[in-house]
C-alpha cells in the first residue's frame, strides 16, 4: 500500500493556472509550496505523505532540473535525459500505488503547487494538459511516472533501462492504446523488448511502430495477453513485427526479407487460429461485444449515388481524416495529407496506412518539392477557425490569416481542378468577415477560379447535430458553370437518441430506452475546444445546458457507458466513442492519443457525410458533359 498524496481539483487549479501566465521561473519558484488550502485527500487506502517527504521530493526533482540546466533554457537532448532521470526518481521516491497514480488531481498538485517552477521550466508557456490533470499521457510529471511503471523490470540489473528504447512521442503511441495494449506492464515490456531488436533500415521509425501496434491491437480483443508467458508472447510479437517490416518494405518497393525462423508463438496460435479476419477496433470501445463491428477495408462502401470515376486530391489541415474519409466516399483519393498535430497524423495512419500523411505545418510546405501534388483534381482542407469580428481586418497578421493566405497561395501553385475549404459559417456569410471573402475571391479569380460560398447544416445530411459549416468551393472553366450545391436529404433528421440508443444499452443500463426517447431531437454542435484550455467537455455553458436538456451531462466525458447500477433516471456522460458516432465517424475508426486529445480531434472534425455530400457535388461538376 503506497502513500496518499494531496490532490488539487480542477475547479481550484484553473484559476491558479491563469494566474501563472507570464510569470518567470524565478517567480514560480517563490510560489512553490508543500501544501495548499484547497488540497484534498482520499479518505482511505494508505498513509498520507508527510510534509517533510514532499519537501524532499521537491528538492530532489529541482536538483535533477539544475543538473539539466535549470533555470535557463535546455536542448532537446538535455530534456530527454532529464525526463529519463525524472521518471526513475518519481517512480522510486514517491511510493505510489498505481490506483493513486491514476488520479489526475494528484499530478495537478505536483505541477501547480509543489513544483510549478520545474514544470514551467520544462514546458515554457505550457498548454493546460501539460500542467493540469486533463491528460496523463501529456502531464509533465504524470506521464513519466507511468512510463517508468510500465517498463519497470526489477529482475534486470537496471530496472529502468527500457526507458531509453522509445522517446515520448513513440511511447505515447503505446500508452494511447492503453485500453488494448498500453495498460499492461507485461505487454509493454514485451513490446519494448521486441521493438528494440527490429531492423528499421530504410523504414520510417514512427510509421513502422504505428503499423506494428495496429496489428497488435487487432489481436487484443481475442487474446488475453497477460495470461501468456513471456517467451511465447515475445515470439508472437516478433512475428507481428516481421509482418510489419515485410509489408512496409514491399510497399516501398524494396526486397522483402525472408520470414524469421521463430514462427508464431504456439500458445497464441492456438488462441487465434479459428478467428476470422479482424476488424480495427476504436479506441475506447464501450462494449466488449463485437457483433456491431463491421469489417473495415481500404475504403468503406461508397454511398448511393457516388461517382464511378476516381479523382485525386491533396488535403491540408486534415485533422483526424474525417473530411478526407468523406471525400473518399465521393470518389477522391488523397495523394498527400498534411497536418501539424502528430496525434491527428497518427489517427489517419491507423485507419488509412497507405495514405501519404506528412506531419508538418502548411506554412512551410512547398508542393513543388512533391511532384505528385501538382497534378491533382482537388485541393481540400478544414482551415483554422476565423470567427470573430476582431479578426475581420485583412491587414492583421494573425495565425488564421497566415494559414488562410498559405492555403490560397497553394491553389496558385498546385492548380487543381477544384478547391474545397471549410470553416465557420461567419466566413461564408457574416458581414464582419466580408473583407476576407473579398480578398479570397480576388486572389482566386486571379488564378482563374470562380468562387461559391454556402453554409450547410450537417443535420440536413444524416448527422444528429445542428452543426452549421461554412464552405468555399472554387472551380475554373468550364466546370464552374455546372456546379450546384447538394440538397438536404429527404425525411426527418437523425436524433441523438437514434444514434446512441444502442451504445447506451450496451452495458445493461435499464434506463437506456427511456433516455433514447427523451433524446429524440437533433443535438447541438459538438465543440472541440482549444489546445490552450483544460480538459474535454461539451462546450461553453450554453452548449452544456442544451445537452443537459437532452439528458446528457456535458461537464466532462465519461470513461464508459452506463451499467446496470446506473440510476434509472440518471444523466450519463458521453464517451469518446459516442461523440465519434455523433460526428458520424465510421464505427471502426481508430484514434491516437489520450482522452482529451481524441475528443479535440473528434470535436474539430467535419462530419464525414457532409464532406461526402459536397464532394459528390464537385465530382458531378468535374464529370458533367459540358456543351459549348
Amino acid at each position: 500500500m503506497g502513500f496518499l498524496y494531496p490532490r488539487l481539483l480542477a475547479g481550484e487549479a484553473k484559476p491558479i493556472f491563469a494566474s501563472y501566465d507570464g510569470l518567470s521561473v524565478e517567480d514560480l519558484r517563490d510560489r512553490a509550496r508543500t501544501g495548499h488550502p484547497s488540497a484534498v485527500y482520499v479518505a482511505t487506502g494508505g498513509d498520507r505523505v508527510s510534509e517533510a517527504r514532499l519537501k524532499e521530493i521537491g528538492l530532489s526533482v529541482e536538483g535533477l532540473a539544475r543538473e539539466a540546466g535549470f533555470p535557463t533554457g535546455t536542448t532537446r537532448a538535455d530534456n530527454a535525459e532529464f525526463d529519463i532521470a525524472l521518471a526513475r526518481l518519481l517512480h522510486v521516491e514517491m511510493g505510489l500505488a498505481p490506483a493513486e497514480a491514476s488520479s489526475r488531481d494528484l499530478w495537478t498538485f505536483l505541477s501547480m503547487v509543489l513544483l510549478p517552477h520545474v514544470a514551467y521550466w520544462r514546458y515554457p508557456k505550457p498548454t493546460g494538459d501539460r500542467v493540469l490533470g486533463s491528460d496523463l499521457t501529456r502531464h509533465v510529471f504524470g506521464r513519466l511516472w507511468w512510463r517508468a511503471q510500465l517498463v519497470h523490470s526489477p529482475e534486470e540489473t537496471d530496472p529502468y533501462s527500457a526507458l531509453r528504447i522509445l522517446g515520448e512521442g513513440d511511447f505515447d503511441q503505446i500508452y494511447g492504446r492503453r485500453a488494448a495494449l498500453g495498460g499492461s506492464p507485461h505487454m509493454v515490456k514485451a513490446i519494448l523488448r521486441v521493438w528494440d531488436d527490429v531492423d528499421l533500415a530504410g523504414l520510417n521509425r514512427r510509421r513502422t511502430l504505428a503499423d506494428f501496434l495496429m496489428r497488435l491491437t487487432r489481436l487484443a480483443p481475442f487474446v488475453s495477453f497477460d495470461a501468456v508467458e513471456r517467451d511465447a508472447l515475445e515470439a508472437e510479437f516478433r512475428a507481428v513485427a516481421q509482418e510489419t517490416v515485410a509489408a512496409l518494405r514491399q510497399e516501398a518497393g524494396g526486397v522483402v526479407p525472408a520470414p524469421v525462423a521463430v514462427g508464431r508463438g504456439h500458445v497464441l496460435e492456438a488462441m487465434i487460429v479459428s478467428q476470422p479476419a479482424l476488424p480495427l477496433l476504436p479506441v475506447g470501445t464501450d462494449s466488449p461485444s463485437l457483433g456491431t463491428l463491421g469489417t473495415l477495408g481500404s475504403a468503406a462502401e461508397a454511398p448511393s449515388g457516388a461517382s464511378p470515376r476516381r479523382f485525386t486530391s491533396v488535403e491540408i489541415c486534415s485533422g483526424p481524416g474525417a473530411q478526407a474519409f468523406g471525400l473518399e466516399q465521393a470518389g477522391f483519393d488523397p495523394v498527400l495529407l498534411l497536418d501539424a498535430k502528430p496525434q491527428a497524423c497518427e489517427t489517419i495512419r491507423l485507419n488509412r496506412p497507405k495514405w501519404d500523411v506528412r506531419c508538418e505545418d502548411v506554412l512551410g510546405f512547398d508542393p513543388r518539392g512533391v511532384p505528385k501534388t501538382l497534378e491533382v483534381d482537388l485541393l481540400s482542407g478544414g482551415l483554422p477557425r476565423i470567427g470573430s469580428a476582431a479578426k475581420a481586418n485583412t491587414d492583421d497578421e494573425t495565425p488564421e490569416k497566415e494559414v488562410l493566405a498559405a492555403a490560397v497561395a497553394l491553389v496558385g501553385v498546385i492548380g487543381p481542378k477544384a478547391v474545397l475549404f471549410e470553416n465557420l459559417p461567419e466566413l461564408a456569410e457574416g458581414d464582419a468577415l466580408e473583407p476576407w471573402r473579398a480578398w479570397i475571391r480576388k486572389e482566386l479569380e486571379h488564378f482563374g477560379y470562380q468562387t461559391f460560398w454556402r453554409v450547410l447544416n450537417a443535420a440536413d445530411f444524416g448527422v444528429a447535430q445542428n452543426r452549421r459549416c461554412g464552405f468555399l468551393v472554387a472551380l475554373p472553366e468550364p466546370y464552374h458553370s455546372v456546379f450546384s450545391w447538394p440538397e438536404p436529404l429527404p425525411g426527418a433528421p437523425r436524433t441523438v437518441g437514434d444514434v446512441l440508443a444502442g451504445s447506451m444499452a450496451a452495458n445493461g443500463w435499464p434506463g437506456a430506452g427511456p433516455w433514447a426517447e427523451h433524446a429524440g431531437r437533433v443535438g447541438p454542435a459538438l465543440v472541440g475546444g482549444s489546445d490552450r484550455r483544460g480538459g474535454a467537455d461539451l462546450g461553453p455553458t450554453g452548449s452544456k445546458r442544451a445537452w443537459f436538456a437532452l439528458g446528457v451531462d456535458g461537464s466532462s466525458l465519461g470513461d464508459s457507458v452506463p451499467g446496470p447500477d446506473f440510476p434509472l433516471d440518471g444523466v450519463p456522460k458521453l464517451t469518446n466513442m459516442q461523440v465519434a458516432r455523433l460526428q458520424a465517424f465510421p464505427e471502426q475508426w481508430l484514434f491516437a492519443g489520450g482522452k482529451t486529445s481524441v475528443y479535440r480531434q473528434i470535436g474539430h472534425a467535419m462530419p464525414p457525410p457532409l464532406a461526402t455530400a459536397v464532394g459528390l457535388a464537385i465530382a458531378a461538376a468535374l464529370t458533367a458533359r459540358i456543351t459549348p
